[in-house]
Order: C-alpha cells, then sequence, then structure tokens
C-alpha cells in the first residue's frame, strides 16, 4: 500500500512538474501563434514567406478597378461606403500566414505571449514600429484601437470580441488583453489582426463619423489623393519602417497603386480590355467564356490565368430576411428554394463552370457529409428536440433537376409545402389564409444577375408566387443591407480554414439586431446559438472539424437561404507586365506579391510571367 502511494506520489510529481515546464515553455514570448499551439511552419528567424520573391524589384504602379462608389475613408464604423485598397494604409498586431490553417507571425508586435490556460494574450511592440508622421506605435494606440472599435465602430466588432474583458497598456511598448472566458482558443490569434490606428491623430477628430480627409496609418502606402466615388491613389512609403520585415518580404512591390470605380461592371470590363486598368478578377462564367476574345488575349498581351483556390469557399446565397412574416415558416423558405433550377442556370448561363453550394463550408473538411458522424452526434443529440428532424436522419443534399429547364418535380414538391403551410391558390395566386398573397421584392445591386433571376421568376410565378426584381445602386444597398430592409437579397458569408468568432456575427443571437452585422439573415435560434458557442470552443482541430460540421449541418436543414454556386479557382485577367512569385499561397493569389517588369504590356514571345 505504501509503495504504490509513493509510486503515484511521485508519478504526480513527474507530471506536474513536466507541465509546468511545457506550460512555462508555451506561456513564453513567441514570434508566431497558432490556434492549438502547434508549431508554426516558419521558424524565428525565417526570412520571408515561401510564397513569396524577396528580390521582386520595387517601382512602376498597379492599376486597379472598384465597383460601385465609396463616399468615406473611415472604414472601421458602418457610416459610409469605403474605398477597396484602404487597408493598405494600416498594419496590424500580426501577420496572418497564407500557406497555414491559421498561424499569426509578429508585425507591430514583436512578440506574443499567450497564457497558459488562455485567460490573457500579451503583445510586445516593436521599438522601430511607426506611424507615416514618424511617431512610434504605443501600446496606447494599441489600447485607444480597441476602445474606439468596440464603442464607436461597425457592430461587428462587438460580437468578435465580446470576450474581451479588458485591455491594459502595461509599458510604452507592451499590451495585455484579458479574457471573460478561458475556453475561445482563437481570441488571442483574432486579436492580432487589430489595425492600430493613432490616437494622437484621432483625438481631435469624431471617430465615429465618415470622412474623406486621409487617415494617418503605419502601414506600406498613404493616401496620395482621392475623388470621392471616382477614384484613390496610393503612393508605397518610400522610408516605411517594416519593409526589412520578414513577413513584408517581397509584399508591397508597386510605387503607386491607383483604383478607378465603374459603376456597371460591364463598363469596367470594356475598360480593362482598353487598357485602363491592369487586373481583372472576373467573377462572370459567361464573360470569362466569351468576353475576352481580343487581338490582345490572342497576341498574349492580355493573360487569363485560373489559379487554384484552397480557401473554404463559404455559402453564396440568395437569402432570406428572417423578420418578414412570410419567410418565418420553413416550409415556405424551402419551397422558394425548391423553385431555382441551378442545373439549367449552370448549363445555359455560366457555361458549366460552377458547382452548386451545398454547404456553409464549401470546398473543405468542414463541410457536413453523408449522415451525422458519432462524433457529430455527440453535439447534437442534446439539441435534437430543438433542430429540424433531418439534420438526424437526411444526408445534405440539394434538389436536382434535369437542366432540361422543366422543373415540375420541384413544383409539385414547394406546392405540397405550401398547402401544408396554410397558403392556396386563388386567382392564380398563392395566398395565405387572410388573403395575402405570396410575394416579396428581390434586391440587388448587380445587373448581372437580373438573367439568373427572370427563369427563376418565371418558376415561382407557376406556382402563384409573384418576385419583384429591384435593381438599386451599391449606396442605396448597403445602406438597406444595413438596416434590413430587404425581403429576398443576394449575399455570401466567406470562411477561412479556421472559423470561429466570426461565426457569432454571422449566426448568433446577439448580432440579429445589429445594424450591420453580418447576420443579415435576422436569425434567432438558441440551437444554433450553441452549436456557435461550442465550435469557438473547441479545443483542437479535430474538434473544430466536427463542430464546423454539425453547425453546417444544422444551417442547411433550416433552409435559411437557396444555395448558389462557387467555383475552386480564382479567374483573374491581367495584362502582361506583370511577375508573379513561383509558387502561390493556399489562400490568395498573391497580387500583393506581384510586381512590374516593363511599363508596357509585352507579347508571351517577350516575357515569361
Amino acid at each position: 500500500m505504501a509503495l504504490r502511494f509513493s509510486a503515484w506520489f511521485y508519478s504526480a510529481l513527474l507530471f506536474a512538474t513536466l507541465g509546468v515546464l511545457l506550460g512555462t515553455a508555451y506561456g513564453a514570448p513567441q514570434h508566431a501563434i497558432t490556434l492549438y499551439g502547434e508549431p508554426p511552419k516558419y521558424s524565428e528567424h525565417f526570412t520571408h514567406f515561401d510564397y513569396t520573391n524577396p528580390d521582386a524589384p520595387k517601382g512602376g504602379i498597379l492599376r486597379l478597378s472598384g465597383f460601385g462608389s465609396f463616399d468615406t475613408l473611415n472604414p472601421f464604423n458602418n457610416k459610409g461606403t469605403p474605398p477597396s485598397q484602404i487597408s493598405l494604409i494600416y498594419e496590424t498586431l500580426t501577420f496572418h500566414s497564407q500557406d497555414e490553417a491559421f498561424t499569426e507571425y509578429g508585425l507591430l508586435a514583436e512578440k506574443i505571449e499567450r497564457a497558459v490556460d488562455n485567460s490573457y494574450v500579451r503583445f510586445y511592440l516593436r521599438p522601430q514600429a511607426r506611424f507615416n508622421d514618424g511617431t512610434p506605435v504605443t501600446a496606447d494606440d494599441v489600447v485607444f484601437t480597441f476602445n474606439a472599435l468596440i464603442n464607436q465602430g461597425d457592430p461587428l466588432y462587438r460580437s468578435y470580441y465580446a470576450d474581451v474583458k479588458d485591455v491594459t497598456a502595461e509599458s510604452p511598448l507592451v499590451v495585455r488583453f484579458d479574457f471573460t472566458t478561458t475556453q475561445n482558443r482563437e481570441l488571442p490569434l483574432i486579436l492580432g489582426q487589430l489595425p492600430v490606428l493613432s490616437k494622437h491623430w484621432w483625438t481631435s477628430r469624431d471617430f465615429g463619423k465618415s470622412s474623406l480627409e486621409p487617415p494617418l496609418g503605419s502601414g506600406p502606402y498613404r493616401i496620395a489623393s482621392v475623388q470621392a466615388g471616382r477614384s484613390l491613389r496610393l503612393e508605397r512609403v518610400k522610408d516605411w519602417w517594416g519593409k526589412d520585415l520578414a513577413v513584408n518580404k517581397g509584399f508591397y512591390n508597386f510605387d503607386t497603386i491607383t483604383v478607378d470605380y465603374y459603376r456597371d461592371q460591364n463598363v469596367g470590363l470594356e475598360a480593362f480590355k482598353a487598357n485602363q486598368f491592369d487586373v481583372n478578377q472576373e467573377m462572370s462564367a459567361k464573360n470569362w467564356a466569351t468576353a475576352y476574345e481580343t487581338p490582345a488575349l490572342r497576341e498574349g498581351r492580355i493573360i487569363k490565368a485560373e489559379i487554384p483556390n484552397h480557401q473554404p469557399q463559404g455559402m453564396q446565397a440568395f437569402i432570406f430576411n428572417l423578420r418578414r412574416p412570410m419567410f418565418q415558416d420553413k416550409r415556405v423558405r424551402q419551397a422558394i428554394a425548391l423553385l431555382f433550377d441551378f442545373e439549367w442556370s449552370n448549363r445555359q448561363l455560366f457555361y458549366g463552370a460552377y458547382t452548386r453550394n451545398n454547404s456553409y463550408f464549401e470546398n473543405s473538411e468542414l463541410a457536413a457529409k453523408g449522415l451525422p458522424s458519432p462524433e457529430e452526434l455527440k453535439i447534437l443529440e442534446p439539441l435534437r428536440s430543438q433542430l429540424p428532424p433531418e439534420v438526424f436522419s437526411r444526408a445534405p443534399e440539394p434538389s436536382r433537376t434535369d437542366g432540361s429547364g422543366i422543373v415540375r418535380p420541384q413544383q409539385r414538391e414547394a406546392y405540397r409545402l405550401l398547402l401544408e403551410a396554410g397558403y392556396h391558390i386563388e386567382n392564380d395566386r398563392m395566398v395565405d389564409a387572410q388573403g395575402n398573397p405570396l410575394r416579396f421584392e428581390f434586391m440587388l445591386a448587380q445587373p448581372a444577375f437580373e438573367r439568373v433571376l427572370l427563369p427563376y421568376k418565371r418558376n415561382l410565378a407557376e406556382v402563384g408566387i409573384t418576385m419583384d426584381i429591384r435593381r438599386v445602386d451599391v449606396s442605396q444597398f448597403v445602406n438597406r443591407a444595413r438596416s434590413r430592409d430587404f425581403d429576398i437579397t443576394v449575399s455570401s458569408w466567406p470562411q477561412t480554414s479556421s472559423p470561429g468568432n466570426e461565426q457569432r456575427d454571422f449566426w448568433h443571437s446577439v448580432s440579429a439586431d445589429d445594424p450591420g452585422s453580418r447576420n443579415l439573415l435576422g436569425l434567432k435560434d438558441p440551437a444554433i446559438d450553441r452549436l456557435v458557442e461550442a465550435l469557438i470552443g473547441a479545443d483542437s482541430r479535430a474538434s473544430l472539424v466536427t463542430h464546423a460540421q454539425a453547425l453546417d449541418r444544422a444551417l442547411l436543414w433550416g433552409h435559411y437561404v437557396v444555395p448558389n454556386w462557387y467555383t475552386n479557382r480564382w479567374r483573374v485577367a491581367y495584362w502582361n507586365r506583370f511577375g508573379r512569385p513561383a509558387k502561390q499561397p493556399d489562400s490568395d493569389f498573391g497580387l500583393m506579391t506581384w510586381w512590374q517588369i516593363s511599363d508596357t504590356a509585352r507579347k508571351t514571345s517577350q516575357v515569361n510571367p
């Protein structure tokens, strides 16, 4: 008995000692942090990322385009529409590696210290970090930024950082964030993505308002000129403090970046072909198949590249505003979704270029497949009474048609569902028990979507449902979306390979009533809330994958959207005057790693891009 006790005692002492030693190492300041404490891909003394060219020449100009308009240079509140590329004037505490699932390397912060029990994170700022007016970046700037975003910024920040209890400047170059929970493993990493603003610059300005005054940043570019709603010109900061950091080597090679705005995407495409800007990421399968056939393409002066995209594709969909009484019945939503004929659209309109969305984590291991696994059932079973029965009994599969344009099986099923929901046909219209017609407005800003919606409108009309298509300009679209003034619209929820706190902003009840949050659906479901919180608290990669699959399954069987389509390629056309690194990152096509090799477009016989 005594021997066994002594053996147990010394074994326990040994494990406790190992735990302290390991914990001390884990909690020590590091050059990078990962989600589950696994070693980062790049060591402390790495010189550059594999997907960059550290010897890329600096200089030249990159001409880009924007769609719609912009009316503010403050991208951090919801008081207007900011321009694209505005993020290039700011730097963040850490840099997100584009060839790892979720690793953050020090940027403004030289070192990151995460508590052993995940109760806090501490950032040690680089002494050389400067804003572009020469003033140092300090812990007070970090504290100011966080509080400004929480108190006056876009509502998404409040949900994104909801588990932060306090932020403290412990010294001029050390800032600490304390957490309300130890279960949110992602929080130290997403705090590293915080863009740091200048406290002394913002003290005399109203952070909560929109403004066209060029703000002060610490990033590789500064705003040189701006024409509201029309164009933006960025110039590279020649004496930028961060140019020699390993995380920045090979990035930001252009002296000048311009962004010209086009209110019509078709006009923008013609401008690209007329050499008015340099790079066009094509979103239309029809345009990609037919609209680039020009002498410049045949001669090799324009390059069409399909770059593999290994990033989860999320969900693009026609989304229901659940705040509307007509959409609160799942059967009505399901009936409307059944009448979208993706197979016909893909064949006739998209040149077969797309795959149907069938997951909120499409193109990844996070997507729900088949029936729930035993591991998923452990998560789902406690919520059985709150979830649709199909979650447990059916594999998530969208309705399929034969592509002929005739959708009678889907119409019969939609009709049956609507009868169950209390609707009936009266004078060729689908009406509820009170005689109110099932009629809704589809709000969109992209003219190209109309050719997709018109056949859908016809299918709906054949069962007595009226869909009015209303096209608005981009500013009106943004304002109406923020104020939730729509019936149905098109939107998407982009995903990463490590989903976490942003899911609270997508699906959780706490974000449903926040204007500007990404919970456009107005989704308030206690079961979904619990699944989101469990995902955020996942303690391993395997657990994260299982929780994402369980959440995906519950969202799919809620029929909250009409799934659209995706492609696992970036379709990028560009004028042949640029060099590109030999290796592409997994989660981006790496535009900011390109460099200029010629002032004018060259033929392929002259240069190998």
